[in-house]
Formats: C-alpha cells, sequence, structure tokens
C-alpha cells in the first residue's frame, strides 16, 4: 500500500486464515464527524473479527460489521465517511469475492480467462460532472478552481444517490448496502491467481497497459517497486492528468496479491 499524500491514507489491506481484505476509505462530508481513516480502521477490525466465524456468507459479514461501525462511530445516515469492500475468500473448495463500491479483484482461472470482480454504479452518478471535468483535463487546465468546484458538485450529487435504490451502494452506516455487493463464487482449483487493487493503483495499472499476469508473478518488494513507479509516472510523466485525467494526482494505492493453489500471498 503506498498512501497517496502524507500520512497513513485511508487505503487498508488485512489477510485473515484464507481470506484478504482491502477497503478503500473516502472523506467525510462532515469531516468533524469522523476521519475515514478512523472509519476503515473500525471496519476493518470488525470484518476480520467476523470473517473466521462466517465466511460463507461474506454479505453477512460486511452488513453486521458495517451496523457494528456505525454504532461505535455513532455514524448518522449519508454524509459520514465510506469506503469501498473487497474480500477473498477461500472455503470449501470455493473461492468467494464480494465486491462493494469501485474496487477491483482480477481473478486468472486455469482456462486462460481473466475475470474482473467490481461494482461500477458509482461511476453512472452525475455522469455530467465526471465528463466535464475529464475533459477539462485532457484539454490542459490542470487542477483550477474550476476543478475543485465541478468536484464539489459531483460529491454532492454522488451523496443524493448513497445508498438509494437507482443509486449506489457504499460501506457507510447503512448495513442493508451489504445486500447490494457484487459477489463471485469459483471453482478453488480453477483460480491460478488473485488481485484485489484499489482504484488509484487499478486505473492506472490499466491505463499504462502493465500486464495483470506479471502484476501476480511480483514479490512483495517488486509490488513496492511498482506502486512507487505508478506514483512517479503520475507526477513527473502527467501531473496535470492530461493523459489520465483523475480527480486528484495521487490517490492511495493496494495491491493484495494471492496464490490460493500453493498458499502464498504476497
Amino acid at each position: 500500500m503506498l498512501p497517496g499524500g502524507s500520512g497513513p491514507g485511508q487505503d487498508r489491506w488485512r489477510t485473515v486464515g484464507r481470506a484478504a481484505v482491502v477497503l478503500d476509505g473516502a472523506s467525510s462530508f462532515t469531516p468533524a464527524l469522523v476521519d475515514a481513516g478512523e472509519y476503515v480502521d473500525h471496519l476493518m477490525t470488525r470484518i476480520v473479527q467476523r470473517l473466521p466465524h462466517d465466511r460463507v456468507n461474506l454479505r453477512q459479514v460486511v452488513a453486521d460489521s458495517i451496523r457494528r461501525t456505525a454504532d461505535e462511530l455513532k455514524l448518522p445516515a449519508r454524509g459520514g465517511p465510506s469506503s469501498t469492500v473487497l474480500i477473498a475468500s477461500s472455503e470449501s473448495g470455493r473461492l468467494k469475492v464480494l465486491a462493494l463500491g469501485d474496487s477491483t479483484a482480477l481473478v486468472r482461472t486455469t482456462d486462460g480467462s481473466l475475470h474482473r470482480v467490481t461494482d461500477d454504479r458509482l461511476s453512472a452518478i452525475a455522469s455530467n460532472h465526471r465528463k466535464a471535468y475529464r475533459a477539462r483535463l485532457s484539454s490542459g487546465t490542470g487542477y483550477d478552481e474550476m476543478h475543485k468546484r465541478i468536484l464539489r458538485a459531483l460529491q454532492e450529487e454522488e451523496l443524493k444517490w448513497r445508498n438509494r435504490p437507482s443509486g449506489y451502494w457504499i460501506a457507510e452506516s447503512d448495513p442493508e448496502a451489504a445486500n447490494e455487493a457484487v459477489e463471485r463464487d469459483l471453482p478453488a482449483d480453477e483460480v491460478e491467481w488473485l488481485i484485489l487493487a484499489t482504484d488509484g493503483a487499478q486505473r492506472t495499472i490499466d491505463h499504462l497497459g502493465i500486464p495483470w499476469n506479471e502484476v501476480a508473478q511480483m514479490s512483495s518488494s517488486e509490488l513496492e517497486d511498482l506502486l512507487r513507479e505508478l506514483h512517479r509516472w503520475e507526477e513527473v510523466e502527467d501531473r496535470a492528468a492530461t493523459l489520465l485525467p483523475r480527480a486528484k494526482v495521487h490517490d492511495d494505492k493496494t495491491i493484495v496479491v494471492w496464490h490460493p493453489l500453493v498458499g502464498h500471498k504476497v
């Protein structure tokens, strides 16, 4: 994991038994409530506590973890900090993957197929604002005041549709969001490798055309080098985001690589 700025960032990852969890936190619309870092720390603690006892029903694990976190932090409905959730769990010969929010799991199966498991409903919200800021960045405007205003309008529109039917679903204060998560269930013996990635890493890797099969073979130190290289490319080659339009220069970046067949985790 490589933070996008100073401090520990808002991404988190953990492994517990034969399961891996990745969270990507987002700040509250009312920052005085709870810091996003505190939210993901609490949520991660609750998820890893539950996983060993109920790895079959991942949605229930996430729902209970959201409920307990919201109670502990006294979060109101909508407007508080939020987080994507990625969980991969190997149980009784099956590999189960859950995605809530726009982080991505990539699963390579023995037939050579690459499966992407993600929840892209957020990208459909306020699409006019997304197109506007990306078009401006592509034209070379950089991160100016108008960019900030468009982002604020985008975030305000997103908030209206958070955890609502026909909107998008995310871990925040409503445990019902877990029931809307995207799930995939595969035979474990047909999986060559699995990668869990937050969007800060996934989008830049996809843009640069780095093969995910190469990423899957990297050691821990090589993964660290990769994240630093993505950071360097954003800073030096695309500082104004003309090549890869994005909300900010750097986002937190997390990659977890898991080889279920050999029990090797990086």
